[in-house]
């Protein structure tokens, strides 16, 4: 399939696969957040909803340490935070929303500046983002924060998390491909915010990526290792940082093709990547990769661009949809590259944590270093699920 051709598909794809999950994601945005101009609800509107067994503080109050929560039922609230409001008395409205304000609506307590803030109504699962995203909170050094910056792109190739993909490849039979890694924060200078934090952070990140054939003997095997420095500020991400990545033959695909002329396949790379929200839900972003050392193949310019749909926040026990798409474009394969797409269904935690399951789609030049040059046509199911 010629390189034109990939992309037309790639792109039908990704508008039929977004026009979808936009629908759905936004009915559920509209059921579960409260509108701008809502009527301020009062505790008993509260009553029948489930709690967790934390709060968050109201836009308009300090974020001190939080008091002890009373030990007499797993679902009571933690006591309210302890200290003078931001910027003056409990009375007083915030001064600086947070961006996400206007899709989310400001808390009613925080809109009217009602004193009744000293004692805030137990939290409703269905509006949890709403004192988290709507307000500003402090910057302050934290060593190994929760939560991360620079999200995982959904869909893109060599991306460090935990997943298993089940899949069938055109004329060559049935494979699985894994992934076993994780990225997390080292140091944070930011908002201390497991769902929603902002500031500058620095990551370590590592993964393999192992590739089974159908009798589950090893093909090959990629790895990767980096040090991203990452910054999340109102919709804006961005990232810079060091990665390596390298590629290894399996010794039994070996004696199974002696024939197959294996080679020295290494990356190190510097890489930097920017994305942009265009609402909660909605996920743009782009990345350049430029190797400034290489074995095997010397071109050193590798591009990403895609797109995440993914609706935020804790998701009910049902789930919610998701959507993505990455293009992976590289200079040793005259930027023809690959197209991966991947829909279905996902469970996302309070802390951000995210599970994944649905189809998956790939088509292009393979992503496994030692068959670079080989194209492949993907159709499969996959299990993600990134930290």
């Amino acid at each position: 399939m010629s390189v034109a051709r990939r992309w037309l598909v790639f792109a039908l794809i990704s508008l039929l696969g977004s026009g979808l999950a936009v629908s759905e994601a936004s009915a559920q945005l509209q059921q579960a957040m409260p509108a701008t101009n809502a009527v301020p609800q009062s505790a008993a509107a509260y009553a029948d909803q489930p709690t967790y067994p934390f709060s968050y503080p109201s836009p308009t109050s300090a974020y001190a340490p939080p008091v002890a929560a009373p030990a007499a039922s797993a679902l009571t609230p933690a006591a309210p935070y302890a200290g003078a409001p931001l910027g003056g008395s409990p009375s007083a409205p915030i001064a600086r929303p947070g961006f996400m304000a206007n899709d989310f609506g400001i808390p009613p307590a925080a809109a009217s500046g009602s004193a009744a803030s000293a004692s805030p109504a137990p939290l409703n699962p269905n509006n949890y983002v709403e004192q988290v995203l709507t307000g500003e909170e402090p910057w302050t050094w934290q060593i190994l924060p929760a939560g991360l910056l620079y999200r995982t792109d959904l869909a893109g190739p060599h991306e460090p998390r935990m997943a298993a993909e089940f899949d069938s490849i055109e004329h060559q039979g049935d494979i699985w491909d894994c992934t076993l890694g994780a990225r997390v924060g080292m140091l944070r200078y930011g908002t201390d915010n497991e769902f929603w934090p902002e500031g500058w952070q620095l990551d370590v990140e590592g993964a393999a990526f192992p590739r089974l054939d159908s009798s589950r003997n090893l093909i090959s095997n990629d790895y990767t290792f980096g040090v991203p420095l990452t910054t999340r500020q109102g919709p804006w991400e961005w990232k810079f940082g060091y990665r390596h990545y390298c590629s290894h033959i399996g010794d039994l695909y070996l004696l199974a093709h002696p024939d197959f002329e294996r080679i020295d396949y290494t990356r190190d790379s510097l890489v930097s990547g920017l994305a942009f929200y265009a609402n909660p839900s909605l996920r743009f972003y782009g990345e350049a990769d430029w190797a400034f050392h290489t074995l095997g193949p010397p071109e050193p310019w590798e591009f990403q661009i895609g797109m995440d749909l993914s609706p935020p926040g804790p998701t009910p026990p049902c789930g919610t949809p998701f959507f993505a798409a990455n293009g992976h474009l590289r200079q040793v394969n005259d930027f023809g590259g690959s197209v991966t797409v991947e829909t279905g269904w996902q469970w996302r935690g309070a802390g951000g944590h995210l599970l994944r399951v649905g189809a998956h789609y790939f088509n292009g030049m393979s992503e496994q270093g030692q068959f670079y040059n080989v194209w492949e046509q993907q159709i499969g199911a996959g299990l993600w699920y990134d930290f």
